[in-house]
């Protein structure tokens, strides 16, 4: 028995001739890994005779699915209802849409480095607290065998820079930090927009009328709006601030320049 839909068996899955072992291995995962989805419900049955389950070029496509969104950073039970909120659309569309709305906001091409790379910048600095905290801003991806992916090397750059003009590291993470922070409150505004002004009048449109590839394309040209919308902000505030320190630490130190002239004259 299997629970194919007619609108998966119309996308050409016509054979099913993968047993699990060859589908694990034309997936890169272990057969356990494969199992370990089916029941969490990331990977369609196979169709059984005999015995026996086959699989399919969707089921691989399903597992190439979850893999990218793993990838991303999504973990299996927000994939878990991904997969289940998006019941009408076919494991390669979906792929293309999660491709399309994480690669509107990857310009930068992540760098692998090991541990010492990675801490080299900073030297003792860097104690083994330090990068738990960058990792655990996002900025960082642990990959295990002590490989780190650092996703934005600009990002590690200036943080770097920082701490060559004289920044302890401790302040810089603080940066980082408060960047992360209102970085998200940003991302939050614009995901909002997208939603009520794109996804949910699309969610809410007949089947037959529905564009996932109008839908992509609307969020890809979202990105340069909201890119250069908070760049241009930025700049405006950074400027007003920029002014209104200065004057302070102006007026303070004239106050200081009076108050020790009127020592010097006592």
């Amino acid at each position: 028995m299997t629970d194919l839909t007619e609108r998966d068996t119309e996308a050409g899955d016509a054979e099913f001739d993968m047993t699990v072992d060859e589908l694990s291995r034309r997936a890169g995962m272990t057969v356990r890994n494969v199992r370990a989805h089916q029941s969490r419900g990331l990977l369609q049955p196979p169709e059984v005779r005999g015995r026996t389950g086959y699989y399919g070029s969707r089921h691989l496509a399903r597992l190439e699915l979850v893999k990218e969104l793993q990838a991303e950073g999504f973990n299996l039970e927000a994939i878990r209802r991904i997969i289940e909120n998006a019941p009408q659309a076919s494991s390669q569309e979906a792929l293309d849409f999660t491709r399309a709305l994480t690669d509107a906001f990857s310009e930068e091409q992540p760098e692998i480095v090991s541990g010492e790379e990675l801490a080299e910048p900073w030297g003792e600095k860097a104690s083994p607290e330090m990068v738990k905290r960058v990792i655990k801003l996002g900025f960082v991806r642990d990959l295990g065998d002590g490989r780190y992916e650092v996703r934005s090397p600009r990002l590690r750059k200036a943080s770097e820079e920082l701490v060559t003009l004289g920044v302890p590291l401790e302040t810089a993470i603080e940066v980082l930090q408060t960047l992360r922070r209102h970085s998200e409150s940003v991302a939050r505004a614009y995901a909002k927009l997208f939603v009520d002004n794109v996804w949910r009048p699309f969610e809410e449109a007949d089947e037959g009328d529905r564009d996932w590839s109008e839908v992509s394309e609307t969020f890809e040209r979202l990105r340069p709006l909201a890119a250069q919308s908070l760049l241009a902000a930025f700049q405006i505030v950074m400027a007003e601030t920029v002014e209104g320190t200065l004057e302070r630490e102006l007026a303070r130190m004239a106050d200081r320049g009076r108050s020790r002239g009127r020592k010097r004259r006592r």
